[in-house]
């Protein structure tokens, strides 16, 4: 049983951080023509695409991809749940939120690894680096603009991880099921 919960755990990560990723990408006007950003759409197209005729974006927000990906969420969480013989009825709705913010700022924080360790080996032009650092600007864009640049060493993704596990921290002492999630 173990086993099926570490399958279907991983499968329903991966394809939220898909859905989350397209959403994301689409935020910041990421290079669509990026090999990263053709595979994150071509896979999450055929969940998209169909939806997408029924809910219109709104000023540039994919409506439709963030409506699945909290499907995806609550789903994660209800299988979960059932798999363990729990039963949650509306509460599942506010857990499916919850496991969808998590999730975003998990995949925040692994790409900004990535992207760290990235910066270290790789020389000069690289489209997937170029691609993370398009999704991570908008996050440590404002923390470069209160600590400044030290002799080639970028603080900012310091300072951004130190934030991050503060609010991971603080919403765990204060929602309920987030630390659970």
């Amino acid at each position: 049983m173990e086993a099926l919960i570490y399958l279907l755990r991983f499968a329903f990560d991966a394809l939220l951080m898909i859905l989350i990723m397209r959403v994301w990408l689409q935020w910041v006007k990421a290079d669509f023509y990026n090999p990263l950003s053709q595979f994150i759409v071509k896979v999450s197209n055929p969940l998209v695409i169909p939806l997408r005729r029924i809910i219109p974006g709104l000023g540039g927000i994919d409506l439709a991809t963030i409506l699945i990906a909290y499907i995806v969420a609550t789903l994660k969480f209800v299988t979960l749940a059932a798999l363990s013989g729990e039963s949650l009825g509306f509460l599942a709705f506010y857990i499916g939120l919850l496991v969808l913010l998590k999730q975003a700022g998990f995949l925040l924080f692994v790409l900004m690894i990535i992207m760290a360790i990235m910066s270290w080996v790789v020389q000069g032009y690289n489209a997937t680096l170029m691609v993370l650092s398009q999704l991570t600007e908008p996050f440590l864009n404002p923390i470069r603009k209160i600590i400044p640049n030290m002799g080639g060493l970028d603080l900012s993704m310091l300072l951004a991880f130190l934030a991050m596990n503060v609010i991971n921290i603080l919403l765990s002492n204060s929602l309920p099921y987030w630390g659970a999630l």
